[in-house]
Formats: structure tokens, sequence, C-alpha cells
């Protein structure tokens, strides 16, 4: 798998299986501590209850992304679940929500160094997610792990339109690095159908970090290949190093 070789403007990166290391996590599990906090004296079964329309209306933003390609919040999620996204029990919800992703969300240790690396190339980093979280959310998850100084433009489907991989998620990625050209800029991904089909179809070179059990309903109906499959992110620089010439 060998990409055209080039110049690099900008190498712009997913972030959870990408940036973080991949995780199995318990989605119901993170909507019943929710739900928990959410009403303490509850019985279970009303409890249950919560988390599991939780969880289905995730599922069914989720299915939205994989077919229409467009984004959703989290407060739509609770909208769909029925639950009003405000006042004391919910933010007590969302502190427990959060404390059981938060395992979840370390930044990969090799993802500063590479990071470095690019940007002491004069290339540009960027971050584009498909995701249901905020961008103060993901901020604050990327500052406890020091990174986010490390780009120089993120974005996050929550706040567009669209999620990967439709063009326009990618185009709004090169617009936050103040990038033009999209054969001038890498992306590296987790998913075959969210981040290579998708960087290849707008004319990015594309690399793979093969790790991650993507859940079935996330599954899209392409799985490109990629031009560059590295294991660790550590193998990166060397990757774009080779291209560049």
């Amino acid at each position: 798998m060998q990409a055209v070789t080039g110049p690099v403007d900008a190498v712009i990166f997913d972030w959870g299986g990408t940036l973080t290391p991949w995780h199995t996590v318990d989605v119901r599990g993170a909507w019943l501590a929710y739900a928990r906090a959410y009403d303490p004296q509850a019985p279970a079964d009303r409890t249950a209850e919560l988390a599991e329309r939780l969880h289905q209306a995730e599922d069914a933003a989720w299915v939205a992304v994989r077919d229409h390609h467009t984004s959703t919040t989290i407060a739509e999620v609770f909208a769909t679940a029925g639950i009003q996204a405000c006042g004391q029990p919910h933010s007590a919800g969302m502190d427990a929500y959060e404390s059981a992703w938060d395992p979840h969300t370390c930044t990969d240790p090799e993802a500063a160094p590479t990071l470095r690396a690019l940007r002491g190339r004069g290339i540009r980093v960027g971050l584009l997610s498909n995701t249901l979280w905020s961008r103060e959310h993901h901020e604050r998850i990327l500052a406890r792990d020091g990174v986010l100084p490390m780009f120089d433009g993120t974005v996050f489907s929550s706040e567009i339109g669209w999620t990967k991989p439709h063009p326009e998620a990618f185009r709004a990625a090169m617009a936050a690095v103040s990038v033009s050209d999209p054969a001038r800029v890498v992306f590296v991904g987790d998913r075959p159908f969210d981040d290579i089909h998708g960087a290849r179809s707008v004319g990015m070179r594309t690399v793979l970090v093969p790790h991650s059990d993507i859940p079935q309903v996330q599954r899209g109906h392409t799985e490109a290949v990629p031009d560059a499959v590295v294991h660790r992110l550590s193998e990166l620089v060397d990757v774009v190093d080779r291209w560049m010439g």
C-alpha cells in the first residue's frame, strides 16, 4: 500500500480508537450510572428502564450517523429519551456518566511525541471526531492529558451538520487547520468506513490504525483500503517522512 508521494501540509486524526487506545466500553453501564445518579431514590426497575431508553436513543443516533452521515448531540439523545437535560438531577447524572467514561478516554502515550514530531516538521495537526459530546467535554479531556495545545484545529461532529464519511466533515477539518488541498493532507483513523473511505473520497492520503472492534451498529457499507497501516502511533512519522521524500 503506497500513496502518491509529495508534500504534506497537515495530518488530521480521528480521536476515539486512534488517539486513544481502543477499549470495549459498556455503554449501557455508563447510562445506568447516569440513571442511578439522576434519581438515587428510584426503584431498580425504573432506573434500568431509564438507562435502557437512553441507550436505545444513543443507538438510534449512531444508526443515523452510519446511514445518513448527519450529526447529533447528546442533548438530542436526552430529548429522544424524554429527559430534560437541565437541573441538579441531570448535572448529577452527567457527572456519573462522564466518570464512567473516564477510563476509556485516556490519550495514547505515543500521541504527544507523535504530534510534536509532526509539528516540528512544519506540518499542521488537526482532529476530526464523530461524537455526540460537546467541544467543551472533549477539550477538558485533551487538556487533562496535555495534548490540547498541540492541535492547530479541532472539529467535533456535534457542532457541525455532518459526520464522517461525509465530505463536508473532512472539508471542515481542513478549514480548521487552514489547508485547502486534500492531496497534501493525511488522515489517520481506526475505521475503514468513516475514516479511510471518507478521507479517500475527498482525495486525502490515509493511514489506518487497525485496533478497534467497531460495533455492528456503527459499521458502514464500504471498508476502503488505506495507503498505509500503522500499529503504533510512533510509526506514523516515518510513514509521513517517506511520503514527503
